[in-house]
Order: C-alpha cells, then sequence, then structure tokens
C-alpha cells in the first residue's frame, strides 16, 4: 500500500463533505474506533451513508438518533479487509469529538487537528477479522512511512482519548494481534 496526495491507493474512495483543513498540518496521531449500523449489524451501505450524510433517519429506528449527525473517518476497513476512504489523510476528519490526549507531559484538546481516525467495522462484542488486522496493519505501515511523526506509540483508542463517552474499539480489539501483525508487515 502506498498513499499519494493523502488517499491510500488500495482504498475505494467515497469522499465525505465532513471534513476540513488541519490548522497546522500536523499528522502525529492514529486513532482507532469501531462502527456497526445499525449497531450489531455488519455489511451494507449504512456507515457509508453516515458519514456522507445521507443516511434515511427513517430507514431503522437506531438511525433516528443519527440525524444532523455530521461526522466522518479517514478510513474504514470492512470486515473483509476492504478499505473504503472518506477523507484523505492531510485533511481534517470530525471522528475523535470531545477528546484528549497526553502528548510529551501535556494534555492536548482537538484531537480532530492532528490524528487519523480508522473506523473498524465491527463492535465491543464480536471478534474482528483476521482480514480486518492484516488490512490495518498495512494501513499503519503506510502512514508510519508517510508521516514520519506516527509510530506504533501515537497508536490509541477511541476509548483512551474519551473515557467517559467513548469504549471502541472494546475488549473485542485484540491488540497483541495487531502488533504481532505490524511486525509481520
Amino acid at each position: 500500500m502506498q498513499i499519494n496526495e493523502g488517499w491510500l491507493s488500495d482504498a475505494r474512495r467515497v469522499a465525505s463533505p465532513n471534513a476540513n483543513q488541519r490548522p497546522q498540518n500536523e499528522i502525529s496521531l492514529l486513532v482507532l474506533h469501531s462502527i456497526s449500523l445499525p449497531p450489531g449489524c455488519f455489511g451494507g451501505e449504512a456507515i457509508e451513508q453516515l458519514f456522507t450524510n445521507t443516511l434515511d433517519p427513517a430507514g431503522h429506528p437506531y438511525y433516528a438518533r443519527l440525524d444532523g449527525l455530521k461526522v466522518s473517518a479517514h478510513l474504514l476497513i470492512r470486515r473483509d479487509g476492504e478499505c473504503v476512504q472518506f477523507v484523505p489523510f492531510d485533511r481534517r476528519a470530525w471522528h475523535a469529538g470531545r477528546s484528549s490526549w497526553h502528548d510529551a507531559g501535556k494534555l492536548r484538546s482537538n484531537l480532530n487537528d492532528f490524528s487519523i481516525g480508522i473506523e473498524l467495522e465491527g463492535d465491543e462484542i464480536h471478534p474482528y477479522t483476521e482480514q480486518q488486522y492484516h488490512a490495518l496493519a498495512s494501513v499503519i505501515c503506510a502512514l508510519m512511512a508517510s508521516y514520519p511523526a506516527l509510530d506504533a506509540q501515537r497508536i490509541t483508542s477511541h476509548a483512551r482519548i474519551a473515557p467517559l463517552r467513548k469504549t471502541d474499539p472494546g475488549p473485542a480489539f485484540d491488540w497483541a494481534f495487531l502488533r504481532q501483525c505490524l511486525e509481520r508487515t
């Protein structure tokens, strides 16, 4: 995998309007998330529709609470390992929300300004697939090659940056297996 002008070469592109310019052009943090729409259901177009503001709030009872929400991520990794990119990495995607990160002894907020958000299609109950871990490891290696401020110590979860608000990617995410995949990639 390679990154050209902020786009991952192997990803399918689905442009999201929910992005803007990074204030400092800094990219130094990777935040892992999980998403399934409706909750616990995998496949379908609902995630892409959410990130492109085309999700029908009447399409499922759960979707009504998402009506008007403007969110995105840079990348979604589907259960089969397919990568879907919504926002170029050099732009700010709207994924972290209210959150903070301890960085070199100081507390930083506005994490969207300097982070890349990767969503894994999944939830906190079902194990993620081997294809997702391998795809994620390949993506991380490409990101670290393109953005030198990123390294393995600067990969975190949504739960760690917003602990009172978020729990994803949850206990079903196998951090040790991801490290093994990174060592082999």
